[in-house]
């Protein structure tokens, strides 16, 4: 019987058209047998706050969505070099979390559409948080998508082939990555 890998998705971007939740949109729909992706909303995610005693809703349903995964997905642009306030922060509520049970130890694939560089730079930045909450991202394949050169239609949708075998090669990569860290 093949063990189903849930795997958490999360846009640094909140814009509805955009190339980074173009990627994850077809991450979903393409990922492979044994494997589900649940794309998160940050729109009402709060920035985090430690005098926040009661989180509101859409953070306790986000954090439910930390917990029940096994693996993530971080796809977001680049903000002035380095990782969106979005994604930060939605990291931030979840490393909160006591003994780190809804990060720690878990695999995530990383994908950003950007500009010249993809998201070089922020995918950079995102790895070295990933050190601090022991989220242990795939070194390969990576996925740096050019948001401004025809790789996505206007909706923001993946419309690059090369890029959708480098979309593809993550995801199984991802898979196989996190089954070795449950075992």
């Amino acid at each position: 019987m093949t063990q189903t890998t849930k795997v958490l998705a999360l846009c640094g971007s909140l814009r509805a058209k955009s190339s980074n939740k173009g990627l994850l949109r077809y991450a979903q729909s393409n990922a492979p047998e044994g494997m589900s992706i649940e794309i998160a909303d940050l729109a009402a995610i709060p920035f985090y706050n430690a005098d926040i005693s009661e989180p509101p809703a859409a953070v306790t349903q986000l954090l439910a969505q930390f917990g029940n995964a096994d693996a993530f997905i971080f796809g977001g642009p680049e903000y002035n070099y380095s990782i969106s306030p979005a994604l930060k922060n939605a990291l931030d509520w979840a490393s909160r979390a006591p003994n780190n049970a809804l990060l720690g130890g878990k695999a995530a694939a990383i994908m950003g559409a950007g500009g010249g560089m993809g998201t070089s730079r922020a995918q950079y930045h995102l790895r070295q948080v990933c050190v601090f909450v022991d989220v242990h991202p795939l070194n390969k394949p990576e996925v740096f998508a050019n948001a401004f050169a025809g790789q996505f239609d206007a909706d923001g949708n993946l419309t690059d082939e090369r890029i959708k075998d480098g979309v593809k090669a993550q995801l199984a990569a991802l898979a196989a990555w996190s089954l070795q860290l449950r075992k």
